[in-house]
């Protein structure tokens, strides 16, 4: 047996293991561009190593591919022949792999609470628990699965800096913005290069309408990004947020061209901040010339992928952005396959975004208001934050301007404005109603 550096025990006898395992864990808490290969150093050392297999397949999942699928369950298999001699807590995360490749995302979560409520410094499970969590949309499970270990934390134990973080982002979710912002900015003073924990306060300040502090709070740690991996693109994509909140789209797409999409990128969250950002500046009066068509050779290999929901939608926006209705038409097709009555709720919703978003790229407004009113509800099965499910939101009001529904349109944007009430762009709709 070795110890990973909060004394949990790992199942190898090869100290470099165990020191590269480490590693991996600190990387996935900083989002470390050489996260994976700390992880493939770990496997090097030690070619048995039950928990390192079982991380390999975790860290395919989050690929959201199909091809990645695949590969991971084969991390599964060397992970299960593996554990026959692991620990209790080894083959608990096992099982929660075992659980994630079945689609059984309760199973899985349920999985790493259980490790967590006896090993509370647990960061592997902590972290993956909380990225399924994220993607079902539960923003209350967030809060509180950082919630129940955070009393077995210090600032003595390391990475304690990032488990506030984690927390902060799911008190923003859950819309308590004052302990999220006091939370976020704690972590940060631990560690300024805490990007997760800066991203939570700029989602405080997106939900708050606070555009300038917002501007600023990112700007002050763009610095401290060194090492980090391709989230960078997605707090640039904050940024762009609080630039077109200002009514700045020129700036908007200066992010979009040096930032968020300054490299083309197969990583289906750098595609989603990509499209969802062309969709808002078009919707807000922009023209982004020819980046639609430069999106389609990343977005066209995931068409077959209906792995995430949430991407799914944003593959089909780019499509439609694009002006491929029959290409996101043929996704809605494979999306209804998938959407059968077991499947996950989610599936569901992403068919009739989909749908709707088809409808948008056919001129017809008014088909697309009814059915994203039918699932508007349901929005936050499909995972991600607030803040990116906005964007159906927005699709929604300006489908019923669009399609002359005005009493639709001013009732979404009443009842943003009571949650809102300094929003800009609702204020700008209700302006254009008054009008």
């Amino acid at each position: 047996m070795q110890h990973d550096r909060w004394g949990l025990a790992l199942t190898t006898d090869v100290p470099e293991a165990a020191r590269q395992f480490d590693a991996t864990l600190d990387g996935l808490l900083a989002f470390h561009t050489d996260t994976g290969l700390a992880l493939k150093a770990a496997l090097t050392a030690d070619p048995q190593m039950a928990l390192a297999h079982c991380t390999a397949g975790c860290f395919l999942k989050m690929f959201g591919s199909r091809a990645a699928d695949e590969r991971a369950r084969k991390s599964l298999a060397k992970a299960q022949e593996a554990a026959k001699g692991a620990s209790e807590r080894e083959r608990r995360h096992v099982a929660a792999l075992a659980a994630w490749c079945d689609d059984d995302w309760p199973a899985a979560i349920a999985a790493w609470d259980d490790i967590l409520a006896l090993h509370p410094h647990d960061v592997l499970a902590l972290k993956l628990a909380h990225y399924l969590i994220f993607y079902r949309g539960d923003s209350a499970g967030m809060r509180d699965s950082t919630a129940r270990v955070l009393p077995r934390w210090s600032k003595d134990v390391p990475g304690y800096g990032y488990v506030l973080g984690c927390h902060a982002f799911g008190l923003e979710e859950s819309g308590d913005f004052a302990a999220a912002e006091r939370t976020g900015r704690e972590a940060t003073a631990i560690n300024p290069a805490d990007i997760w924990a800066t991203h939570a306060v700029a989602h405080v300040m997106e939900m708050q309408d606070r555009a300038d502090e917002g501007i600023a709070w990112i700007d002050r740690h763009t610095g401290e990004w060194t090492k980090i991996n391709f989230f960078t693109g997605h707090v640039w994509w904050h940024m762009a947020l609080f630039r077109l909140e200002r009514g700045e789209i020129d700036a908007a797409l200066a992010l979009y061209d040096a930032h968020v999409w300054a490299e083309p990128s197969d990583q289906y969250l750098d595609i989603c901040n990509a499209a969802s950002l062309l969709w808002r500046i078009e919707e807000s009066g922009g023209s982004v010339g020819s980046r639609w068509q430069a999106l389609l050779p990343k977005v066209e290999p995931r068409l077959a992928d209906t792995v995430l929901p949430f991407a799914d939608a944003h593959y089909a926006m780019a499509l439609v952005g694009a002006g491929r209705i029959a290409e996101a038409q043929a996704l809605a097709a494979r999306l209804k396959a998938v959407a059968t009555p077991d499947a996950r709720l989610a599936h569901a919703v992403s068919l009739a975004a989909v749908e709707a978003l088809v409808a948008v790229g056919r001129g017809d407004a008014a088909w697309a208001c009814k059915r994203l009113l039918q699932v508007r509800p349901l929005f936050v099965a499909l995972g991600g934050s607030h803040a990116q499910r906005d964007i159906f939101e927005r699709t929604l009001v300006a489908c019923a301007l669009r399609a002359g529904r005005k009493d639709v349109a001013g009732r979404l944007v009443d009842e943003r404005l009571r949650r809102r009430p300094a929003n800009l762009w609702a204020r700008r709709v209700t302006a254009a109603l008054a009008a």
